[in-house]
Formats: structure tokens, sequence, C-alpha cells
């Protein structure tokens, strides 16, 4: 199982024979302007919520690669009215067997509005059953009671976001690694704006104080999970 980083939350999982990508936001991201969107070729793609910075790229990907998107009902009916029809909706609470694996939606805190100001539902994670691993994507959220739940789940990966002001920050997100009991941590959300730049040598050494493994990867750089 590999993960590669494509900037702010935009992540290809290899898991499960197929390539899953997350919350596509890649042409608008100066530092991502070395990745082309059209190489990527998902063979599905997980959306957690409707910003900008989490669909910029949704339409165009798809429609170069027929990928199947699962996302929040909202967002598939939405994706409907734009021609695409292989959509998977979901809601908050729900699992569905995919070729792959298994998928069940989450919780997520946050607030979810689509490019041309369709409401986006509500935004949402996933955790993901694959490869014999459970994985948790956290979309854009706060720290919330509700990731407690997921402590049973034996997570083995965990993306949290850690840039603050719009979602949790460092500190947040190592009390989130708490709550979920999940010591393998990819950070996302962070730098791409001003109001979400860290001090990453200042959040690694927080993560490892507290006796997490934290990935805080490159663009275009892959991981083994």
């Amino acid at each position: 199982m590999k993960t590669t980083f494509y900037g702010q939350s935009t992540f290809m999982l290899e898991a499960g024979g197929k390539k899953l990508l997350f919350d596509p936001f890649i042409t608008p991201n100066p530092e991502a302007k070395d990745i082309d969107i059209h190489s990527l070729k998902p063979d599905y793609i997980l959306v957690s919520h409707g910003h900008g910075d989490h669909v910029a790229d949704l339409l165009a990907i798809q429609k170069s690669s027929d990928a199947i998107i699962i996302c929040i009902a909202e967002i598939a009916n939405w994706l409907g009215k734009h021609g695409i029809n292989n959509a998977h909706g979901m809601n908050i609470g729900g699992g569905f067997n995919f070729e792959f694996g298994r998928v069940k939606m989450v919780n997520a805190i946050h607030s979810s509005t689509l490019p041309d100001g369709s409401p986006g539902g509500n935004p949402a994670g996933f955790v993901l059953y694959v490869d014999g691993k459970v994985v948790y994507y956290a979309g854009d959220t706060a720290l919330t009671y509700d990731m407690k739940l997921l402590a049973d789940e034996n997570l083995d990966w965990a993306y949290l976001p850690i840039g603050d002001n719009y979602t949790m920050g460092v500190d947040d997100a190592i009390k989130a690694s708490g709550f979920i009991n999940c010591k393998n941590i990819i950070g996302m959300h962070y730098d791409t704006f001003p109001v979400i730049k860290i001090d990453v040598a200042e959040a690694e050494a927080k993560f490892v104080k507290a006796g997490i493994n934290i990935k805080l990867l490159k663009i275009g750089e892959s991981v083994e999970l």
C-alpha cells in the first residue's frame, strides 16, 4: 500500500489493486505546478466536502479518467447536474463494499459549499478497510469527541489536518491521535495559504515528543504504509 502527496489534502492511495485519489486540488496550487492532473488516472476519487481547495480539479480528473466518485449524497446529486453520473453517494455512518475494499463515511466538523454556491451537504471523513489495513482520512475537521468512536477500529494510519485556522492545528491533531488510538499520522491541510502556514520543524518535534510517527510529505513524495 502506497500513498503519494499532491499538496493541500490531495493524496493518491494505491491499495486493493486500485488508485484512490482524495480531494483533488492541484492546478490552483503553485506548489504543485509540476503535477500533470491528466496523468493521475485514478480509479476512484473520494471527496470529503465541497470547498474549492478540495474539488478544484474534480471534474477535470474525473472526465480524463472516468473514475467513480465517492462522496456525500448532495455532492453526488450536484455532479449529476454536471453530467457525471458514476458518483456513489453516501452519508454519515454508512458503509459500502467496493471492489478494492470497504469504505465507511464518518463525521467531520466543518462546513461544505460547492464552488458555484450550491450546498455540499455535510462534510465527512472516511475509514477504509483495504489490504488488511484500516486507514482513516479525516478530511477538514475540528477536533471532535466523535473521533473516540474510531479507537476500537485498530487504525493503521490516519491522515489528519494540522494547519489550524480552518481545521484543527498541530496540538489538536496530537489529541486526535490519542482519541483515534493511532500513532501513524500523515499531516495535511497546511502551508498552502498564509493563514495555514506552520513551523514544520516545530510540528514534527511536537508529534515525536508525543510518541507519534508523523509523516509530512513533500509534493510528489510517496511513502509505503
